[in-house]
């Protein structure tokens, strides 16, 4: 009973991933070199926010020439190594030190950030926008570095640029040892008439990269304003332009591992907005309007975010910045109280062990002991209804043309013999839980990414890499994409297998038949799950079957 409700519950929740699967910018800097921006109706003396536009950003160079085009300031903490380009102060090119683009023994890091005259650029910048006549600096204006020109943990680095009007800009660029820059920008008001200026950020992605696509994470832009999270594919904004107004969050764009975000100053009111016009945009801008009287100083703090979604870093901006929701920018689902905790008792279980697969073993134990009582409950049923079977067998024979009394007897048979039938469901209900929990973690969490096993296991979010087709490498071809069923799968298989034969055998010979093939049929159901969510089912078959055995060999059931 409980292996016909595992492999149905099993089969239906695959049914429904199946089905989900298949059928299922913003403002920018405003410059006078570019568009001339409109003037908005002024209410009274305040002014309200200009919209921010940029012409399409030519994309003909390659990555190194592009990054030459530009003097630059180099950035370099313990996580992060790239620059910023004095053209424009765009923050343009970030590599991770941390994390290699594969585990294969290359060890060519991972690129985030990349010059906007490359064809994969990919930047952040800062500065003002304005509703009134005064030049303000856009993506071409020259900075010049005053000081320092590197930005380490314990060298900022200041730009400035003087726009011939009396104003002069100021940009004081400040990092931790992790992945968070502070911009503090300061307006410096010579000219003989107050000035209004809108602080703005802005995240420009110029293609859409390449994505897995799957219903259980996120890839696009996203954020959060006030209460709201917002998530939006590309190919969505590509439609129609999100507009959100609010007091409190951050915006950015978030791939499976990695995230840009850029998180306004607390307190402040600003319009969010993700676009797409001829690149995508994830940015805001400051609706309240930086009034700066002459021979007087205006300012405004922004934080950027620029590197990899590592829990501990990014619940650790959440709490000591913050940042509001901040640990919402991984995608930890709908569960999230439940897949967040669990990936908690991993991750404490792995810096016990030194290893998430063993670490996995150790949850997947301790998630069985947690449930022994129940699972005794359901086993000592089942083995009394694998006891009962002759017994229930007969009846058949005995009223086969009287389906209502069978029925009727068997309730009889069970209510003798203290039998639950259905007994089995709960504890399988329960293991569902886990078993998409642990799935969610391993998919979406950096932890696991090239987290290695034992033996061929490198990477424990990734498919078991053997295939039987080719005798696990024994022979000399790689099997297409279909063919790659592993070794884990297959002990996956036959544990289930095993387990199987421990319980009751459906009464029709037809579902008995049926119920044979469900093995096979998930070993190449899950040889393209994650190898770590097959050996948690692998070793919780183990463990169960060990226990259905130990409660067969004690259970003595009298039949009449």
């Amino acid at each position: 009973m409980e292996n016909k409700n595992v492999l149905a519950a099993v089969v239906l929740s695959t049914f429904v991933i199946m089905m989900w699967q298949f059928w299922y910018g913003e403002p920018v800097p405003q410059t006078q070199n570019q568009e001339q921006v409109q003037q908005q109706q002024l209410k009274g003396d305040k002014p309200s926010a200009p919209s921010i536009s940029q012409k399409k950003v030519e994309t003909k160079l390659t990555r190194s020439d592009a990054i030459n085009q530009s003097d630059r300031i180099k950035i370099e903490n313990s996580a992060i190594v790239g620059s910023i380009a004095l053209t424009g102060a765009l923050i343009d090119d970030v590599t991770l030190k941390n994390y290699n683009q594969d585990n294969t023994g290359d060890q060519t890091k991972v690129i985030l950030l990349n010059p906007k005259k490359y064809d994969q650029a990919y930047f952040l910048e800062t500065g003002w926008a304005t509703s009134g006549n005064e030049i303000v600096p856009d993506n071409q204006t020259l900075w010049t570095a005053k000081g320092n020109k590197t930005l380490t943990p314990n060298t900022p680095v200041e730009l400035e640029w003087n726009n011939g009007q009396g104003l002069t800009f100021v940009k004081k660029f400040t990092i931790d040892d992790q992945y968070l820059i502070t911009i503090n920008e300061e307006i410096k008001n010579n000219s003989n008439q107050t000035v209004n200026l809108f602080h703005y950020a802005q995240i420009t992605r110029q293609e859409k990269p390449e994505i897995q696509d799957f219903f259980i994470l996120h890839e696009g832009l996203l954020g959060i304003v006030d209460e709201t999270l917002t998530e939006e594919d590309y190919d969505d904004v590509v439609e129609k332009k999100k507009t959100f107004n609010g007091s409190q969050g951050w915006v950015g764009i978030t791939d499976k591992y990695w995230l840009t975000a850029v998180i306004p100053e607390k307190g402040k009111n600003f319009k969010a907005e993700f676009s797409y016009d001829k690149s995508f945009k994830s940015n805001y801008i400051v609706t309240d309007a930086t009034t700066v009287n002459v021979n007087q100083t205006g300012s405004n703090i922004s934080n950027l975010f620029i590197g990899a979604k590592e829990v501990s870093v990014i619940d650790g901006y959440a709490e000591s910045k913050g940042f509001h929701k901040f640990d919402l920018a991984i995608d930890w689902g709908w569960f999230h109280f439940f897949t967040k905790p669990l990936f908690f008792i991993i991750d404490y279980l792995f810096k016990w062990c030194g290893n998430f697969g063993i670490a996995i073993i150790l949850l997947t134990a301790g998630v069985r002991l947690i449930f022994f009582p129940l699972a005794n409950y359901s086993f000592v049923s089942m083995a009394k209804m694998k006891a009962l079977q002759p017994e229930m067998q007969r009846l058949k024979d005995l009223y086969k043309e009287d389906k209502q009394k069978i029925q009727m007897e068997m309730m009889n048979l069970y209510k003798r013999e203290k039998v639950n039938p259905i007994s089995g469901c709960l504890p399988v209900m329960l293991q569902i839980p886990f078993f998409f929990a642990i799935y969610k973690m391993l998919f979406v969490t950096i932890e696991m990414r090239h987290a290695p096993f034992y033996g061929w296991i490198q990477d424990l979010s990734a498919a078991d890499p053997t295939s039987i087709f080719n005798l696990f490498g024994l022979i000399p071809w790689d099997p297409p994409g279909f063919l790659i069923i592993g070794a884990w799968p297959i002990i996956m298989g036959v544990t289930m297998y095993i387990q199987q034969k421990l319980n009751p055998a459906p009464p029709d010979p037809i579902q008995a038949k049926i119920f044979m093939f469900f093995p096979f049929f998930l070993t190449i159901l899950l040889a393209s799950f994650p190898s770590g969510l097959v050996i948690y089912w692998s070793v919780n078959n183990v463990l169960t079957m060990a226990q259905q055995y130990v409660i067969i060999r004690k259970t003595k059931v009298k039949t009449v």
